[in-house]
C-alpha cells in the first residue's frame, strides 16, 4: 500500500486495471470504491479524491478505453496498402469490441450519472465512437485510391455499419452471449468482400 500523501506514479491507470480485474473475475457486482482501491494497492479515499465517486470513476474508464482505441484507429490510414483490408478492419473492431468488458459497459449503461458523463464528454469532442469511424473512413479512402476497393464503395456508410455494429455488441454484450468476434469477421467480409 502506498503511504498516504505520496504521490502514486500512473494513477489513473493503476486505478482502473484493477478495476478491469475486478469485473472480469467477480463480475460487476464486485466493483466498488474499496474494492477497487485495494486491488490497486492504495489508500481506500484515493478513488473518491480523484474522481468523485465510482460512476464517476467508470465514465472515466469507458471514456479513456473509448480514447485508447480512437488513437490507435488514427494510424489505420497509413496502412493502406498492407496486410488485407479485411484484416486491417477486423483489428480495429475487435480492438474496440475488447476496449472493455461488457460488466463494466453494463455498469455505465445502468447509471444514470455515468452514462450522461459519458455523452457530454463525447458531445464536447471526448474520442470516441465518432473518430474511430472518421478513421475508419480515411483508411477506406485511401484504399479505393489504390484500387483495393471496387469502385463506388461508399466508405463513409461502410464504416459507419462496422462502428455501429461493434457499438451494439459492445453495449448489448453480456455474459452468457454468443462471442461476436465471428459476428464481426462476417461483417467486414460482407461490406469489404475480397
Amino acid at each position: 500500500m502506498s503511504p498516504r500523501g505520496v504521490a502514486i506514479p500512473d494513477l489513473r491507470e493503476r486505478l482502473f486495471d484493477a478495476a478491469e480485474r475486478i469485473v472480469a473475475r467477480e463480475g460487476a457486482a464486485g466493483l466498488t470504491s474499496r474494492a477497487v482501491t485495494t486491488e490497486a494497492g492504495c489508500a481506500k479515499g484515493v478513488l473518491h479524491t480523484h474522481f468523485g465517486g465510482v460512476d464517476a470513476f467508470i465514465a472515466e474508464l469507458v471514456l479513456d478505453r473509448f480514447a485508447r482505441t480512437a488513437a490507435a484507429a488514427q494510424g489505420l490510414p497509413g496502412r493502406a496498402g498492407q496486410d488485407t483490408v479485411a484484416a486491417n478492419l477486423n483489428g480495429v473492431a475487435l480492438a474496440l469490441l475488447d476496449s472493455l468488458d461488457p460488466g463494466v459497459v453494463g455498469l455505465a449503461m445502468t447509471s444514470n450519472t455515468t452514462s450522461q458523463q459519458i455523452r457530454d464528454a463525447l458531445a464536447e469532442g471526448a474520442p470516441g465512437f465518432a473518430a474511430i469511424q472518421e478513421s475508419l473512413a480515411a483508411y477506406l479512402d485511401a484504399e479505393l485510391r489504390l484500387g483495393r476497393l471496387p469502385v463506388g464503395t461508399d466508405t463513409a456508410t461502410t464504416a459507419l455499419a462496422l462502428v455501429g455494429t461493434v457499438h451494439h455488441l459492445l453495449m448489448s454484450g453480456w455474459a452468457g452471449t454468443p462471442d461476436p468476434r465471428g459476428q464481426i469477421e462476417r461483417l467486414v467480409a460482407l461490406l469489404v468482400p475480397q
